[in-house]
């Protein structure tokens, strides 16, 4: 079992409760998947910049990718219907627990000049979106190999709608949130 689904079931989850007044459990916030996209612009000019693309975004997340292709063609991008312009990931389960507590514990803090996520970057709904603007903050990715940075956004989705619960969700699991 991932480390922090057994510290949610048994310390998070009585922290919700008295938080919020309620004794159900499945009326708690709680994660329902972390979506991870890498937007790969460039591999429209360099076919090899995608590859290299998905094979260290499946390095990070464990579990293969999905590449995802241009819906409409815009000219001004140089950019067809059908073309290869990004990778993503959809994680759930235990697979979701383990990249969280890889993202909180070991990458964040490795982002030079950090001083915290955004609070205020939720949707309205209870989703908080964070940008990275590089893949090298990972431990599975070598420096050395890496021949170019590449950013992705990561999406926590929750159970709530709510934008305050979703917070308190992610603070007791250790998202480092900068003082507003």
């Amino acid at each position: 079992m991932a480390r922090l689904l057994e510290r949610y079931r048994k310390e998070i989850v009585p922290q919700l409760q008295s938080k919020f007044g309620r004794m159900n459990v499945l009326s708690l916030p709680r994660l329902q998947k972390i979506c991870v996209n890498m937007g790969v612009g460039k591999a429209l000019q360099d076919k090899n910049r995608m590859e290299q693309s998905a094979e260290q975004l499946t390095a990070i997340c464990g579990q293969r990718v999905q590449i995802t292709k241009a819906r409409i063609a815009v000219s001004a991008f140089r950019l067809r219907q059908g073309n290869e312009i990004g990778c993503r990931v959809t994680l759930r389960g235990s697979r979701m627990y383990e990249f969280l507590d890889r993202l909180v514990s070991v990458a964040l803090p490795r982002i030079r000049d950090f001083r915290g996520v955004n609070p205020k970057s939720f949707d309205g709904n209870g989703n908080y979106t964070i940008g990275l603007s590089e893949q090298l903050v990972f431990p599975e990715i070598d420096p050395d190999k890496a021949t170019f940075t590449q950013g992705m956004d990561i999406t926590f989705v929750t159970s709530t709608h709510n934008d305050d619960e979703a917070r308190e969700l992610l603070r007791l699991f250790g998202m480092p949130f900068r003082e507003a």
